[in-house]
């Protein structure tokens, strides 16, 4: 699959005018985007259906760039207590997998990151599956970044308290003006958690 010139230019523009690490994804498929994406200014590429259909495409694309470039985004449902199943194609298809063998395989492999969003929480603005991302954190040694759900600063703070998670990638939280960053940094610092601010 080739990347439309278009998607290119966006990467391109975006990696301009941002002077922080960006992460590019959707549509990874080949060793030749993610070439693509990196000389276009991306840091790291994200990577979710081809994994699934090819596991062996992450172990192929972190031997070739580095497992720092290859971040493993994993969409969840939750399908009963305590049980996740991981989803592609924009979390549309299930795929019969558990989320905690997947995320053990996905580092075997080489994964860099893993970047969780729970679909069921996504968009919510109702706070973090804290049970999912709590599970998953204990599952793995390589960073998590739980997505799907923050709404406050206090779901941010409550997730970071209760699971071992390394980061958080927030939305809603920033697009509709709930909160600002330094919000978050001030919001994390009080609760001892180490920030940049």
């Amino acid at each position: 699959m080739l990347w439309q010139p278009t998607t290119i230019e966006i990467i391109e523009k975006a990696c301009s005018d941002v002077f922080v690490p960006i992460t590019v994804g959707g549509g990874i498929r080949s060793i030749e985007n993610i070439q693509t994406a990196l000389n276009s200014g991306a840091d790291k590429v994200a990577i979710n259906t081809q994994s699934v259909k090819d596991p062996s495409f992450i172990q192929h694309a972190s031997k070739t760039f580095g497992s720092q470039c290859i971040v493993s985004s994993v969409d969840v449902m939750r399908i009963a207590d305590g049980k996740w199943e991981v989803f592609i194609d924009n979390g549309r298809e299930p795929t019969g997998l558990d989320v905690i063998e997947w995320v053990k395989k996905l580092e075997s492999l080489g994964a860099g990151e893993i970047m969780l969003t729970s679909i069921d929480s996504e968009g919510t603005k109702k706070g973090f599956d804290l049970e999912l991302n709590k599970a998953v954190g204990e599952a793995v040694f390589i960073p998590v970044i739980a997505s799907g759900g923050a709404g406050t600063v206090s779901d941010i703070t409550d997730l970071m308290a209760e699971s071992n998670v390394d980061a958080v990638a927030v939305a809603s939280l920033l697009h509709y003006d709930l909160a600002t960053i330094s919000d978050i940094k001030l919001g994390l610092s009080a609760q001892g958690i180490k920030v940049r601010m």
